[in-house]
């Protein structure tokens, strides 16, 4: 779980956009992980990036709209998991992320601020 720098207390997994309408879903997800946690995902086996192939779309908060083109008031959010060794390694990127923590899978999907981010971690891990 990582902690957003500019709202204290609000947890999540990493998340992020697509840099363009054309991006590659799984080149995205691997993109956004390694800027907000340093994980370099080819680095790891190739199954380690997994599409969990559900997507949901949700009104965003008003308060995160500024992020987005005007008048754009939902977005569609796609579900991946990764696979970690135990000892890796994080690097936060400072502005948006100030402090990370590892949690048994009920313990993080509780501490999300966003439902459907703790909803995807519990689906993750009933899948097991």
């Amino acid at each position: 779980m990582i902690e957003r720098a500019d709202k204290a207390n609000f947890w999540q997994s990493v998340t992020g956009s697509l840099d363009s309408s054309d991006e590659d879903l799984s080149l995205a997800a691997a993109r956004e992980v390694h800027e907000e946690t340093g994980i370099d995902v080819k680095l790891l086996p190739s199954e380690s990036l997994q599409n969990m192939h559900h997507q949901i779309e949700y009104e965003i908060y008003p308060q995160w709209r500024h992020r987005y083109a005007p008048g754009v008031t939902r977005n569609t959010e796609h579900w991946f998991s990764l696979r970690v060794p135990d000892t890796t390694q994080i690097t936060l990127a400072p502005r948006e992320h100030v402090a990370y923590q590892w949690l048994p899978y009920a313990e993080a999907a509780k501490a999300c601020f966003s439902q459907s981010n703790g909803e995807a971690i519990l689906k993750l891990f009933s899948a097991v």
